[in-house]
């Protein structure tokens, strides 16, 4: 449905600036903001570091599995030399741990999830700003973000604000570099 939308007005404004009289002197762009993300330094930086610190959070889980199952291979072996109340209580770690490998996976996935959004949104902000800064230094009317049926290669913007993001990470690495995720707030008790 949005996307419908968005392509009637695309198409509404391409009828509306091919039928103005000064069509001639109209400079219009098509940009492909999904390979900006995903060929632009900027967007690869964002990509390793999300990939790096999901990696992290994956070997946290994968340890605490793996005592856990040695804690339930310790629970198998021993668990018919143990009184009733050791083998109570091992039982119950076992569950308690299961339970809180359970709730921190999901935990990890929501942060991962929460962080890749605000990485994204800050990246597709800096590409956007690029587009328009490239568009004014270029002296374009209009530059549309592709998702037409079909643009002409002559149109396509994407290859020369590619070099240009290029050209500006390279000048600047730190500013390249995504910005440290802010700490994640302890969640409250019982939510």
């Amino acid at each position: 449905m949005k996307r419908s939308i968005w392509l009637a007005t695309m198409l509404t404004v391409a009828g509306a600036v091919a039928m103005t009289p000064a069509q001639a002197d109209t400079k219009v762009g098509v940009v492909n903001i999904d390979r900006l993300i995903k060929d632009s330094p900027q967007g690869k930086a964002v990509e390793d570091a999300l990939r790096n610190d999901a990696n992290a959070k994956q070997r946290e889980l994968v340890a605490l599995q793996a005592s856990l199952k040695a804690k339930q291979e310790k629970l198998e072996k021993d668990g018919a030399t143990m009184t009733a109340d050791q083998r109570s209580k091992a039982e119950k770690e076992l569950r308690d741990g299961n339970r809180d490998l359970s709730q921190k996976a999901n935990d990890y996935q929501e942060e991962l999830t929460n962080r890749q959004n605000e990485e994204l949104s800050r990246l597709q902000s800096a590409l956007v700003a690029e587009v328009q800064s490239y568009a004014l230094s270029q002296k374009f009317d209009l530059v549309i973000a592709s998702g037409g049926v079909y643009v002409a290669p002559s149109l396509d913007l994407t290859d020369s604000v590619l070099a240009s993001l290029k050209a500006r990470a390279t000048s600047a690495p730190a500013a390249a570099a995504p910005a440290p995720a802010p700490a994640a707030a302890p969640k409250p008790a019982g939510k």
